[in-house]
């Protein structure tokens, strides 16, 4: 068969893509030693922990300044996850396997920073188990300042061993400790806020136990809201179909990742709530909504953001507006 010759520019554009496609599934490259030109700095308080044969639970801390972050196996990119989350269970590992593992954010722009350091965990061996672990015994907590609980219980059993323990907070995990363990810090938490955790424990072969008993407790300190609250709040009215409705537009708080989820309140009361998907906005958010059909009726709205651990932030400064003016 006759060699057939590539035309050059075909070349230099399949070199594009196959180039694009490496970055798209690898960790190399990234921003360097520094943080410099607007990049995140590199995650820190990196942890790995085998949660059963075939998992591992990596955690860090939040990074300012974050579109995403990158979870890396080596050098390969396994798991990508929002700016608003710092855990991540990465899964279909083999047994009794050692691995490194470094994580890195990403800018609003796609932007990567340099990668943390290098954390190691090693999967425990597989086992035949059918049988879940017994419930966590004797759940206790107690405030660790005003950002963090200290969790303590007693230990699970299972015929095969309890490879770690997840901690809930309300419905969702926000750590895990070895088998070994039976006390976690939970930290990155709000001064004056009530709190509800749980804590299951987990074997070799993924079996969950129930959860333990719920601790309710509140971290100590006030939280005013303010650094919590969208600023800049706009209102106005404009009337369409024979309707008033209320213009509204606002700064998200500064938070972990973006905000995705707001509730508006009218006249004193949570009247309506707005949830954005992926496409949140980072810069100045917009909404509209009906308020009836009658002229010169004088409303007063507020909005609050719904935060990265569940709760709601504080409310914005109040804002008058009266249907059939834009005031």
């Amino acid at each position: 068969m006759r060699d057939v010759p590539v035309p050059a520019p075909l070349l230099r554009r399949c070199a594009l893509l196959c180039g694009a496609l490496v970055l798209l599934t690898s960790c190399g490259g990234g921003g360097g030693e520094g943080a410099g030109g607007g990049l995140p700095g590199a995650p820190t308080g990196v942890t790995a922990q085998a949660g059963s044969a075939t998992t591992v639970h990596v955690m860090w801390n939040a990074v300012d300044g974050v579109g995403t972050y990158e979870v890396c196996r080596g050098g390969t990119l396994v798991k990508e996850v929002p700016g608003s989350e710092r855990m991540v269970d990465v899964t279909r590992l083999r047994p009794s396997t050692a691995y490194a593992f470094t994580v890195r954010a990403r800018n609003a722009d796609g932007r990567p920073g340099p990668r943390s350091r290098e954390v190691r965990a090693t999967t425990p061996a597989a086992v035949a188990d059918d049988s879940a672990p017994t419930r966590p015994g004797d759940v206790h907590g107690r405030a660790v300042g005003s950002r963090a609980v200290r969790l303590t219980w007693v230990a699970a059993t299972d015929d095969r061993g309890v490879a770690s323990y997840d901690v809930y907070q309300g419905d969702s995990k926000v750590h895990s400790v070895g088998g070994g363990q039976t006390a976690a810090v939970v930290t990155g938490l709000r001064a004056g806020t009530r709190y509800s955790f749980t804590v299951r424990a987990r074997d070799a072969a993924d079996n969950v136990s129930p959860a333990g008993a719920a601790v309710r407790l509140s971290t100590p300190g006030s939280d005013d809201g303010h650094a919590t609250a969208p600023t800049g709040l706009r209102a106005a009215s404009h009337r369409a179909d024979g309707a008033y409705y209320l213009d509204l537009s606002w700064i998200p708080p500064r938070t972990d990742g973006p905000v995705t989820e707001y509730q508006i309140h009218l006249d004193g009361r949570a009247a309506t709530s707005l949830v954005y998907g992926a496409d949140a906005p980072r810069g100045r958010a917009e909404y509209s909504f009906y308020a009836g059909r009658e002229a010169g009726v004088t409303h007063r709205v507020r909005v609050r953001a719904r935060l990265a651990d569940g709760t709601w932030g504080g409310l914005s400064a109040e804002r008058r507006v009266t249907t059939g003016s834009d005031r």
